[in-house]
Order: C-alpha cells, then sequence, then structure tokens
C-alpha cells in the first residue's frame, strides 16, 4: 500500500510537472510517447515474421512421386469409331422395324392376282405417271403414310398434253378390252365409278374419253359426282350450267352441254352442288338425259361418286349398259373392291369388272399404301 501511495504521489507530481510546461512542449511528450509505442509494436512483429521464415525453411515435405504421368496418343473420349458402328447398327435396326411394321399394316391391293382370287375381272392395270405426279402432288395427309394427295385445279390433261404417256398407253389397252365387252350391252353408256375417294376414277374417264374421241368416236362425259367432281377445273370449261341444273329442270340439254375442244368430245359437268344430289340423280330427267346421250353418241362415259361413300353409283348404274369400278394400287384392300361389286350386283347394275389404277413398281416389290375414304363431303379440296 506505500509502494503504491509512493507510486500515485510520483504521478500527480508529475503531472504537475507537465502541466507546467508550455502546450507545444505537451504535444511532443505525447507524440514521443506514441513513437515509442509504434516502434516496440513493429519490432515484435518484425522478430515474428523472421521466426516464420525460418520455420518455413526449415520443414521437409512428405510427398514423393511414385510413378510418372503417362500421356496416352489418343483420346479417352469421344470413342468416335464405336460411336459411329452403334448408330449405324441403331438406325439399321430401327430402318428394318419400321418396314416390316410397314409391311404388316399395308392392307392394299399390290397385284391383279389378288382382285382374281376373289373372282373380279381385272380390264386393265394403270400404271402411275410420274409426269402428271410431279405437276399435281401435294403434301401428305399423313407423315406415317405413302398415301398422296393431289390437287383438282390448274392440272395438265395427260391425254394430250403427254399422249405418249405410259398410264394413256394403259388407258388404250382398255379401250380394246372395253369395245368387245360392249358389244353385247344394252347401250353404249359406260358407267365409271371408284371404290373410295382418291381412287382415280376421274383421271381414267376423262383419259378414256379423249383415247376414244382420237379414234373418230362422238363421245359424251358426263360429270355424275355432284359433290365433289372437278371435270370442270380438269377441262377448263365453265361450272355455272351443269347437270344438277338440268336435273333440277333449270336449264335444257343445248345450254348444259359443252365442246371440250382439246379432248375432242363434249362434257355435262356436275355444276352447282346441290342439296340433294342423289334425289336429283333418281328423276326421270336422268334417264331421259341418258336415253337421248345413247342415240346421239357412239359412247357416253359417265363419272360417278365412289360406292362405299355414297349411293349415286347404284341409283345411274341401272340405266347404263356397262360399269366398271376404279381400285387404287396400294389403296384400297380387294375387300373393298369385292364389296362394291357386290352392292352394285344387288342394286341392278352390270359391273363388269376392275381396273387397278395408280400402279407403283419399285425395286424392292414394296408399294405406297394408304387407307381413307370415309367423310366424303361437299367441299371440293385442292
Amino acid at each position: 500500500m506505500e509502494k503504491r501511495q509512493t507510486l500515485e504521489q510520483e504521478r500527480k507530481r508529475l503531472n504537475k510537472r507537465v502541466s507546467a510546461m508550455p502546450s507545444t512542449q505537451q504535444e511532443v511528450l505525447r507524440l514521443s510517447r506514441d513513437v515509442e509505442a509504434g516502434r516496440a509494436v513493429y519490432l515484435q512483429l518484425l522478430n515474428r515474421q523472421q521466426e516464420l521464415s525460418i520455420s518455413k525453411s526449415s520443414a521437409i515435405g512428405n510427398v514423393r512421386i511414385i510413378d510418372p504421368a503417362v500421356t496416352q496418343p489418343q483420346p479417352v473420349k469421344p470413342k468416335k469409331a464405336l460411336n459411329v458402328v452403334l448408330g449405324f447398327i441403331l438406325g439399321l435396326f430401327i430402318s428394318v422395324g419400321a418396314v416390316l411394321a410397314r409391311a404388316m399394316l399395308r392392307r392394299g391391293v399390290e397385284a391383279p392376282e389378288q382382285l382374281e382370287e376373289h373372282g373380279i375381272s381385272v380390264y386393265a392395270t394403270i400404271p402411275m405417271s410420274e409426269w402428271l405426279d410431279k405437276r399435281t402432288r401435294l403434301r401428305k395427309k399423313n407423315l406415317f403414310s405413302n398415301q398422296q394427295r393431289h390437287r383438282t385445279k390448274n392440272i395438265p390433261f395427260l391425254a394430250v398434253d403427254n399422249p405418249a404417256d405410259s398410264a394413256v398407253e394403259a388407258v388404250r389397252a382398255l379401250r380394246t378390252s372395253l369395245h368387245f365387252a360392249m358389244m353385247e350391252t344394252e347401250n353404249n353408256i359406260l358407267m365409271i365409278t371408284g371404290a373410295t375417294p382418291d381412287s382415280g376414277k376421274t383421271f381414267v374417264s376423262s383419259t378414256l374419253a379423249a383415247v376414244i374421241a382420237q379414234s373418230d368416236q362422238k363421245v359424251l362425259f358426263i360429270d355424275a359426282d355432284l359433290r365433289r367432281g372437278y371435270s370442270h377445273n380438269l377441262f377448263t370449261v365453265s361450272n355455272e350450267h351443269g347437270l344438277s341444273e338440268y336435273l333440277a329442270g333449270k336449264d335444257e340439254l343445248n345450254k348444259v352441254i359443252q365442246h371440250f375442244g382439246k379432248g375432242g368430245f363434249d362434257v355435262i359437268t356436275r355444276g352447282q352442288v346441290p342439296p340433294n344430289p342423289s334425289e336429283l340423280l333418281m328423276r326421270d330427267r336422268m334417264r331421259q338425259l341418258l336415253e337421248w346421250a345413247n342415240d346421239h353418241y357412239d359412247l357416253v362415259i359417265v363419272d360417278t361418286p365412289p360406292m362405299l361413300a355414297v349411293s349415286d353409283a347404284a341409283v345411274v348404274g341401272r340405266s347404263v349398259g356397262t360399269s366398271l369400278l376404279v381400285a387404287r394400287f396400294g389403296l384400297n384392300t380387294a375387300k373393298e373392291v369385292s364389296l362394291s361389286m357386290q352392292r352394285l350386283e344387288q342394286a341392278g347394275v352390270n359391273i363388269k369388272g376392275a381396273i387397278l389404277n395408280g400402279v407403283i413398281k419399285r425395286a424392292s416389290t414394296a408399294y405406297s399404301y394408304g387407307y381413307n375414304y370415309y367423310g366424303y363431303s361437299y367441299s371440293e379440296k385442292e
């Protein structure tokens, strides 16, 4: 306690002396103390740095090299050769699977013998015209189907624009077969219908009309497909006055018959689409038209709607002497063709046989396939 009191007295004494000093000396004294304190801290840190440097230099690591790194001449990944081989094998399996699946699903007629096995006479096989197909083909309805759509406007008339086409030659052969088939019929009226839409009945009937007209015969083409007939587009003639107007009693024959100069035959187009096509075709005026045409023309060709879509062909067929059914190669099945002919026969129609149209031959003997005949509407599609 005495020492503490002594120190306290000494401190007070020094403070009095400092207080008695001028302010400048007091500031110098304070700064001197700060310098001494900073110097002491600096020396302490410098000593610590030197100690750490010595410790770092004296440390010995325990890491050693076991094996030196070896550089490979080729990259580990990707393995391009293996990937190419696997891709090729996988693509091959997928392709084969797709072909087999399509072959299993294919149901369309691929040979005349398939129809003849059902007792159906095949009067002609007409190959697909590549020349015409390139100029009329539209995009497919279904990516998984080979069925092709074709426009019905602004299309060339094959029998005149390319008369040497193989399809036209096949129709010429059909003309010869028909000449003998119609020798025993009651009239010279020929009805051509199809099993389903897109069978190509209008192509066959119009080409046949042109081919027969080229042999100096007087031919009348009647478009009796009052729902979707497009012969006026094919022949580039007016459709304002046609069969529907005549059957409805609005026009007379001299107003509805037009001459198609390019093909060399007369034409009666379908006219405007009526609300009751079947009823119009059942009227006496249709029978009277056919009787008049039979007396004034060497051959009358009537193009009717497909049999499995509507019953118009059965109505018209009772008044004609000969009927033929067009089946699309790869599209129509033998069952569809057989069923269509059965319905025509039940209606009292003299159906002679079938025409296999649109034959497509390939090296693999595979053919295009499609299947769709429902929804035969009144609309006209390009």
